[in-house]
């Protein structure tokens, strides 16, 4: 059985990028909707695929406030695969919005009343909410013509833009540390000895001829001088090592490629009798 699964996103670009996706995916452009702008028929429309008249209407605030609705019919088997994909970065849940907009003043879908939305619109909505229903309105394109939904083909080209960040390429180290070494010089030193002698003397000296009275008490006292060594360290600098850094400048050519879509548009209609092939560009 046919389903209907529905994604609002936050703006065109994003909903662009889904359905490219999905495209890339093998699903089928015809069975993709994709609703940017405001349209007195998207309710319908939606209902038409099977989404609750009361999600259609939030979807329609939804668009109403910028965002952008992808709907896309899938059979049972596909489903898994088509709620993958639209399960990205920016999808909101619808009941959170719904609820953002009515703390806003919007009433959403009153059935005593045939008229669309009713409610304050304004601000883009910074978000998408998904459903699923039993027909879903999946992300489906539209055969082009249809009231209300556009045929997007996003043309999309990068640019390359070079940056710059530093990354290390090793680093020097010096450590200085205090190591020792056994020294050895020689000095000359000088010691005095006092030695004591007693010696007896000869010959016929009486006392009192070395002209001092041998009972006179005395007393002599000889210090022992000598020198020993004293050890005193100098520093002096003998050789210095310096670390500097210099820094230089260098272009340097960064080569990458980009990408572009380019887009051939076949008009196959024989206006004034000839086909004509357009390019994205609008050369002919």
């Amino acid at each position: 059985m046919s389903k209907t699964v529905t994604c609002l996103y936050q703006d065109q670009q994003k909903a662009g990028e889904i359905v490219s996706r999905l495209e890339q995916a093998g699903i089928s452009r015809g069975d993709i909707s994709f609703y940017s702008t405001p349209s007195d028929n998207l309710i319908d429309d939606l209902e038409n695929d099977g989404v609750p008249r009361t999600d259609a209407y939030a979807y329609a605030e939804g668009v109403r406030r910028g965002g952008s609705l992808v709907a896309v019919e899938c059979d049972d088997d596909e489903i898994d695969q088509v709620i993958d994909i639209l399960d990205d970065d920016g999808i909101l849940d619808l009941d959170e919005q719904e609820t953002s907009w009515r703390s806003e003043g919007w009433q959403g879908y009153d059935a005593s009343t045939s008229g669309g939305t009713t409610g304050r619109l304004g601000a883009a909505a910074a978000g998408l909410a998904g459903s699923l229903t039993d027909s879903p309105a999946s992300i489906r394109t539209d055969k082009a013509g249809a009231s209300g939904r556009d045929e997007v083909i996003p043309i999309a080209e990068e640019e390359l833009h070079v940056g710059k960040r530093e990354v290390g390429h090793g680093r020097v180290r010096i450590q200085s540390r205090v190591v020792e070494r056994p020294v050895s010089e020689q000095v000359n030193l000088r010691q005095e000895h006092v030695e004591v002698e007693r010696r007896p003397v000869s010959g016929t000296a009486q006392a009192g001829t070395l002209g001092a009275d041998p009972f006179q008490e005395r007393t002599i006292e000889v210090e022992e001088r000598g020198e020993e060594a004293v050890v005193s360290k100098e520093a002096r600098v003998v050789e210095e090592v310096v670390v500097r850094k210099d820094v230089e400048q260098r272009t340097e050519t960064v080569s990458d490629t980009v990408r572009k879509t380019e887009v051939d548009v076949e008009d196959d209609r024989n206006i004034r009798g000839t086909g004509t092939t357009d390019s994205a560009d609008g050369k002919r």
